[in-house]
């Protein structure tokens, strides 16, 4: 499959004009597809626009050209969609699904996450890819006659399901799940609108999927050298990062390192993307699948790296998270915002007052564990600079993230 023109749409790729719909009927666009009114809606989103202040690894204050989730978002969309042309898939579903991956993040990239799934032990913990959902279906409320954006079937399996099922047929949770239970969030909303839990999802969603993986190992390494954490040298000992970058010297002996580093990704992302189109070319050779169905009831993934390039790309993230996420300076800017998440959740769950009026509307009916995912809501949809900003407003003393 050549991946310099769009291939003709393969039979397994999931066709708008037989969507499974939405969840509250509406009426057809006259000039968009559904899956490029699925894309509209997430783009112009409130929380689409928050991940401009939200952090991919560095907090905001930190430079003006490292990535935000923002940047990082649309540069996986960039890459999703040209997988998805390179193999006849539908642009815009895998482009919706690129666009919507991380609206669940909260503040502080990994470390908010993690604490705020501390807060949240007691009432079923904090999972970002179930936020999302809960985003995109409940929290964004723009619409007259329904909350949430009212995406399709499609794209809503696929938020779901990016990195796999999530249970077996008998609904048994499976993988990241296994030792938790799958999030109530996922189980109450597919109880509604089944989005069978147990299958693979569309490829066009494994191929948004693949493309955050080429993004990361692409984009973080671009990031980390900017940020001086690790320099070009010390990537010699990565084998196809070394191989990439000795192939540039040879070819360029003179060039300059800014040059350099922006020739090292490019190639990088172009080897890893010619390699996802190969590998998944060969897969569905394999099993011939004649429908997108075909995909979801498939015993592996039809999208993915070769072998080869799958222990290649291992090794990029053995390196990421020795020399830059688990790196002491990293570290202590994400313990400080670690411990500001953790105390904006104390002081709300303390002091209801502390809230907005609009977020205590209802409250004294609700559950503690209904109160404490409210104010999970609320924190998880805050930018850096407001959970900083609020944190100011309600504490004596508030850390630097530097």
């Amino acid at each position: 499959m050549a991946i310099d023109g769009a291939a003709p749409r393969a039979p397994y790729a999931c066709d708008p004009a037989h969507s499974r719909g939405r969840l509250h009927d509406e009426p057809l666009s006259k000039t968009r597809s559904v899956f490029r009114r699925d894309c509209d809606r997430i783009i112009h989103s409130t929380a689409f626009r928050r991940l401009k202040h939200k952090t991919q690894v560095f907090v905001f204050d930190e430079g003006d050209h490292f990535r935000t989730r923002l940047t990082h978002t649309l540069e996986v969309a960039q890459i999703a969609r040209a997988l998805a042309r390179a193999l006849g898939l539908d642009e815009d579903l895998a482009e919706a699904l690129a666009l919507a991956h991380d609206l669940g993040h909260p503040p502080f990239g990994h470390a908010g996450e993690r604490a705020l799934d501390a807060c949240l032990a007691a009432f079923g913990g904090f999972d970002h890819n179930a936020q999302t959902l809960r985003v995109v279906t409940a929290l964004e409320r723009h619409y007259p006659t329904f909350d949430g954006l009212n995406l399709t079937w499609e794209t809503l399996e696929g938020l779901v399901k990016h990195n796999g099922p999530l249970t077996d047929h008998e609904g048994k949770p499976l993988g990241r799940y296994r030792a938790h239970g799958v999030p109530e969030t996922i189980l109450q909303y597919t109880a509604m609108q089944d989005l069978q839990l147990w299958s693979f999802p569309s490829a066009e969603a494994q191929v948004a999927a693949v493309a955050d993986d080429v993004a990361y190992d692409a984009h973080d390494i671009d990031d980390g050298l900017r940020a001086e954490l690790f320099c070009v040298e010390d990537l010699a000992h990565v084998a196809l990062v070394g191989k990439i970058n000795g192939d540039i010297r040879a070819a360029y002996p003179h060039l300059d390192a800014a040059r350099g580093v922006h020739e090292l990704v490019r190639r990088l992302i172009g080897v890893l993307i010619e390699d996802v189109v190969a590998e998944t070319g060969r897969r569905i050779e394999a099993i011939d699948p004649r429908s997108a169905d075909d995909v979801r009831r498939a015993p592996a993934a039809v999208a993915g790296f070769s072998p080869a390039i799958a222990a290649a790309e291992r090794e990029i993230k053995g390196f990421l998270e020795a020399q830059m996420y688990r790196h002491a300076r990293v570290r202590r800017v994400m313990e400080r915002a670690a411990g500001i998440i953790r105390d904006l959740f104390a002081r709300y769950s303390a002091h209801l007052d502390d809230l907005p009026a609009e977020w205590r509307e209802g409250f004294a009916s609700l559950s503690a564990s209904a109160r404490a995912r409210c104010i999970a809501d609320f924190i998880a949809g805050m930018t850096d600079r407001f959970a900083l900003a609020e944190h100011a407003r309600l504490f004596d003393s508030t850390p630097e993230l530097r």
